[in-house]
């Protein structure tokens, strides 16, 4: 067998073998990460009652479920913004599609998609 015959073997051969395997999570962006963190974190010490399908949670259990959903999103590739985060991952439930709300000491529920982008821009503006 000629030599430009092995390689050109080989090369199908590696076509094959890249081809069947399972593809690579790409990373997320350390910065998406530490935003991310810090929200979650945010949440968990907030206070505020979570709503979610409705019933209100507390917000170690509203954390608890975000960080799940956020995990799952980073599993997929797709927590590639922490504003796509809070969109795919903490705007709505995915089972009903119904909006979260977020209801603090003040009594007002507003939505929860708002209040962690405002908490966003207040951390972004801080830094």
């Amino acid at each position: 067998m000629s030599t430009r015959s092995t390689r050109s073997t080989r090369s199908v051969w590696l076509l094959a073998v890249l081809f069947w395997l399972p593809g690579a999570h790409a990373q997320t962006p350390v910065l998406v990460q530490n935003e991310v963190n810090f929200l979650l974190g945010y949440i968990a010490g907030s206070g505020c009652e979570f709503f979610r399908n409705g019933t209100w949670y507390n917000s170690q259990k509203a954390h608890v479920h975000l960080r799940d959903k956020y995990k799952y999103l980073v599993e997929k590739d797709l927590a590639d913004t922490t504003e796509h985060v809070i969109e795919r991952a903490a705007s709505a439930s995915s089972f009903s599609g119904k909006p979260y709300q977020i209801k603090c000491s003040d009594g007002v529920a507003v939505p929860s998609q708002q209040w962690l982008r405002e908490k966003l821009v207040q951390l972004r503006t801080q830094q």
